[in-house]
């Protein structure tokens, strides 16, 4: 990695970009330490860190400015979940699906929807929001004026996150919206390994600090070895080609394969999960009521903050119904985004087939057995890689923002950029050469 960055700074170009996105991401973090005018952001930011917690997932991916509510306080967050819903659409609605295999043109058109999608989510979430902030006597202006001034901000402040990602994506390292994501998390970790110090290791003698900080190296290269084998686990399907007769030439007769990823659905399943999950929790603090007895404890449960806490016993039903949802949704995922019988159809018209499998149903059954245990695989993969962080969370209070789901991200995004800038170094070389 490291040379392959040396390489890339040599040239220009690459250079160029680098130092865009660079400059990019420093008006990101600026952005975000500007509060939202109107509000008391001081007890906002205590309202959020009790209730919604400070090392939410929705907190991490904002670089803390979801917590302090500051005019970056969505991100890309309705960005990612208008992206997820178009897509989804795509497979449900014949107009976006032709859309999408009309090359070029039909990708701006979806991506023009995309981007109409994130301004009307952040302006509901900015509304939801606003309303209830009102409701709790966090506004410090009055009427309608001082309403539509938070809602039009945290609306902006969204827009123009969208539009610094797709200028890194144009003029930068490729990724924009990704590389925010990822500066994000990752500028939360200093502070979060700071906390990590002083809840175990300052104080105490020099034995127990080599040992708590080698739990805690332990921990996080253990979490980072499951996340990099969850991305690069791939299952091949191998496919050999019929050989047929073109005019006096043999053609065919090659062997390929089916790349099958171990998690085909990334961190999807664990968005949609989380997000589920959190709006019981959001309808009651919009409408300023909580329910009491039982079904507090059940509403309480749904809360990440309270797993694993001994104090918190009943708390595991928010646990199991976080588990269920994961498997869930990377199944329907998987189910909307891979379609075998399509496949198992291209392989026969192209002559293609696997080995020991008749063409047609047989292929598409077989496809669907060998996907269903991959998804299992790789949800069960996926739900310890979030859960550890969680678990650490409420057996120990240790809080930090780079759980499993931002280190699937980190990961992700770092393996992609770098094959992005490699891929950008061999078009030059190519090009150099035709040139020379």
């Amino acid at each position: 990695m490291f040379k392959t960055l040396s390489n890339a700074l040599k040239v220009k170009e690459i250079r160029n970009g680098l130092l865009f996105t660079f400059f990019i991401l420093i008006v990101l973090r600026l952005g975000s330490l500007i509060p939202v005018p109107g509000l008391d952001t001081a007890r906002v930011a205590d309202y959020m860190n009790s209730a919604l917690g400070a090392s939410g997932f929705v907190n991490s991916i904002t670089g803390g400015s979801f917590a302090q509510m500051t005019i970056f306080a969505l991100g890309v967050t309705p960005y990612i979940t208008s992206s997820i819903m178009v897509q989804l659409l795509t497979i449900a609605i014949p107009a976006l699906e032709d859309m999408s295999k009309d090359g070029e043109d039909g990708r701006k058109k979806l991506n023009t929807i995309t981007r109409y999608g994130t301004i009307l989510l952040a302006l509901i979430e900015s509304i939801g929001l606003t309303v209830g902030f009102s409701r709790n006597g966090y506004l410090t202006v009055d009427g309608i004026l001082g309403y539509l001034l938070i809602i039009f901000t945290l609306t902006a402040g969204s827009t123009f996150v969208m539009w610094l990602g797709e200028k890194i994506t144009v003029y930068g390292v490729g990724n924009g919206i990704s590389i925010i994501l990822l500066i994000n998390i990752t500028s939360r970790m200093p502070g979060d390994f700071y906390n990590l110090y002083l809840l175990f290791m300052k104080g105490q003698d020099m034995v127990k600090m080599i040992i708590a900080a080698a739990i805690i190296a332990a921990v996080v290269i253990v979490t980072v070895v499951l996340v990099v084998l969850l991305q690069d686990g791939i299952r091949k399907i191998p496919v050999q080609y019929a050989q047929k007769v073109q005019g006096r030439k043999l053609m065919g007769g090659q062997s390929s394969h089916i790349p099958l990823k171990v998690n085909t659905s990334g961190v999807i399943p664990i968005i949609f999960a989380s997000s589920i999950l959190s709006v019981p929790q959001i309808v009651m603090n919009l409408f300023g009521k909580k329910p009491s007895g039982v079904w507090e404890d059940i509403f309480n449960g749904m809360n990440s903050n309270y797993w694993f806490n001994p104090d918190y016993p009943w708390a595991s039903i928010g646990v199991i119904a976080y588990i269920l949802l994961v498997f869930f949704f990377a199944y329907f995922y998987t189910s909307v985004t891979f379609n075998p019988m399509e496949i198992a159809n291209n392989m026969k018209r192209g002559g293609g087939f696997i080995p020991g499998i008749r063409p047609g149903k047989p292929t598409q059954d077989y496809l669907n057995k060998i996907l269903n245990y991959i998804v299992f695989i790789g949800s069960v993969f996926l739900i310890i890689v979030a859960i550890i962080p969680i678990f650490f969370s409420g057996m120990f209070k240790a809080n930090v923002s780079f759980g499993g789901t931002s280190l699937i991200i980190i990961v992700g995004v770092v393996v992609d950029t770098i094959k992005q800038i490699e891929s950008k170094m061999i078009v030059r070389n190519y090009s150099g050469f035709l040139n020379d």
